[in-house]
């Protein structure tokens, strides 16, 4: 097998890769985030979603246009948005994955003490899991940035930079577990790996609500009716995978799983 399907089939990643994916769509259902993605994508078309739904209900005078009239304009500017979503994930990911390449390789630093450090990390993801549920208070909190820069394609990879620096303490407890899956795998590129794949699930909605803009408006509408929900099963995906960690069933399954890697054969 070459070296990166190796590394990828190898130790816990296998069973990490799938939570840093899930992780990352979470994040993106969180209170703090979602909110941001129709302000966001009217940052780049010049279209807001208040428009939209004026111009489509009549509210404030203004909804002489169709549905269809709506479709068509917003068709003109969907590959701009899809554009600007891409270039707004590129510039999170940078930062969340210079910070998981780094995790990873403090974790290959300290990896004879895997054992230890894992319960230790797996009673942290415990706490940021009750955290991301609201039950413990002074997590709800980013940084903002007062200057931002100028609307459009040229600005959407600053701001995406500045959204990963801005909003990483909002969205901690959810980042902060993926970087603790990072540390136990220990490795640089496997950090980087799971940051990549938080990004994904992070970023993947973003470009989803460009390609269809008007009808995702009408989702975002009630997952925020529903966010508690949402939230809560975030919560308790990180406090399982905590309990994992710290009664070492993480290691056992990492094992299991190693050894079903080693016993399996293509066809081919």
């Amino acid at each position: 097998m070459d070296p990166i399907g190796t590394t990828v089939l190898s130790g816990s990643l296998l069973l990490a890769a799938p939570l840093a994916l899930a992780a990352g769509l979470v994040s993106f259902l969180s209170p703090c985030v979602l909110p941001l993605v129709p302000g966001y994508l009217s940052y780049v078309t010049g279209m807001s979603g208040t428009q939209v739904r004026q111009r489509t209900s009549g509210e404030g005078g203004g909804g002489t246009a169709t549905v269809a009239d709506v479709d068509a304009e917003l068709a003109t500017r969907r590959w701009t948005m899809v554009t600007g979503s891409v270039l707004f994930i590129a510039g999170f990911t940078l930062v969340f994955v210079a910070v998981g390449g780094f995790i990873g390789w403090l974790g290959d630093l300290f990896i004879e003490y895997t054992d230890p450090i894992t319960r230790v990390l797996g009673a942290l993801t415990i706490v940021l899991g009750l955290a991301f549920m609201g039950l413990v208070p002074g997590f709800a909190r980013q940084f903002r940035f007062t200057w931002l820069p100028k609307a459009g394609l040229a600005g959407a990879p600053l701001l995406g930079i500045l959204f990963g620096l801005g909003w990483t303490p909002c969205i901690g407890p959810t980042l902060a577990a993926v970087q603790s899956l990072a540390f136990v795998e220990g490795g640089a590129g496997r950090g980087m790996f799971l940051s990549i794949l938080y990004s994904i699930g992070l970023g993947l909605p973003f470009v989803v609500a460009a390609l269809a803009y008007r009808r995702a408006l009408g989702t975002f509408a009630w997952l925020r009716r529903h966010i508690r929900t949402v939230t809560v099963a975030g919560g308790l995906m990180l406090v399982l995978v905590g309990l994992l960690m710290v009664s070492g069933l993480w290691a056992e399954l990492t094992i299991a799983m190693q050894q079903w890697v080693g016993n399996f054969q293509t066809v081919i």
